[in-house]
């Protein structure tokens, strides 16, 4: 981890640290307005298609983080439980994992999978974000690449509404396409809690407390930042920058 100078201040207790970051969730993409909009059932086709499209970038990328973290970490411990996130998304001989599932969400809304692995549609700020994120995880300590995984303490709230909302508000949604929320809602449980104490354990001054929170603001920007960018494309109808005429 970082040599950051120690602090004068100190640590919370770890129940207040606990407390301090999740307190965060007020922050969690959930909250967006077009997030908003989903579980109201005022996104349109086009919109929710939208949604499914540039998030499955996000999805892509997941794994690649988490291969970040155990190319950095030199913990042979941690690496071992880490290593189950990658396969929970890219899948094994046993389940073929929550990319999969997400195609076959974007099946469900009535993307092709020709269309969604084309990533012709991924949005540019999506893109920035995500890769971002991705890089972050490369280059920051690996125990700050952990730390950033903690905005999965909030999604469970967002994988049961759209479990309950989505089949009243869509109903032209196939259900069995939702098999990704519902596989996350026991896979998160388990990366919570190992994240979420490896966090609380690695971060033991309060310099170290108050980096942890940057780290998961920076993660929830990253999320929010993502729906900024598919709100002003599906909703208020800008278009990307690479789609306005020349001269214009």
């Amino acid at each position: 981890m970082t040599a950051w100078s120690s602090s004068s201040e100190a640590p919370w207790s770890r129940e207040e640290f606990e407390r301090q970051l999740r307190a965060l969730g007020r922050y969690y993409h959930f909250h967006h307005p077009y997030q908003k909009m989903m579980a109201a059932g005022e996104l349109t086709r086009e919109q929710m298609q939208g949604w499914v499209i540039n998030r499955y970038y996000y999805q892509i990328n997941i794994p690649r983080k988490d291969a970040a973290v155990l190319a950095n970490c030199p913990d042979r411990d941690v690496r071992r439980r880490w290593i189950q996130r990658i396969i929970d998304h890219d899948g094994d001989d046993r389940n073929e994992g929550g990319i999969a599932a997400w195609l076959a969400l974007g099946d469900a809304v009535g993307v092709s999978r020709e269309r969604m692995t084309s990533l012709d549609e991924v949005l540019p700020g999506v893109r920035f974000a995500v890769d971002a994120y991705h890089n972050f995880a490369r280059q920051q300590p690996w125990q700050e690449a952990v730390c950033s995984s903690l905005t999965e303490l909030f999604a469970p709230d967002a994988h049961r509404s759209r479990l309950e909302t989505w089949p009243r508000h869509y109903p032209w949604v196939d259900r069995a396409g939702l098999a990704y929320f519902e596989n996350r809602l026991g896979q998160a449980r388990e990366d919570v809690r190992h994240g979420l104490a490896l966090t609380l354990d690695l971060f033991d001054t309060r310099e170290r407390q108050e980096r942890a929170l940057e780290v998961l603001r920076f993660k929830l920007d990253v999320l929010w930042t993502m729906l900024d960018a598919m709100y002003l494309a599906y909703v208020v109808g800008m278009p990307p920058y690479h789609a306005v005429p020349e001269g214009d």
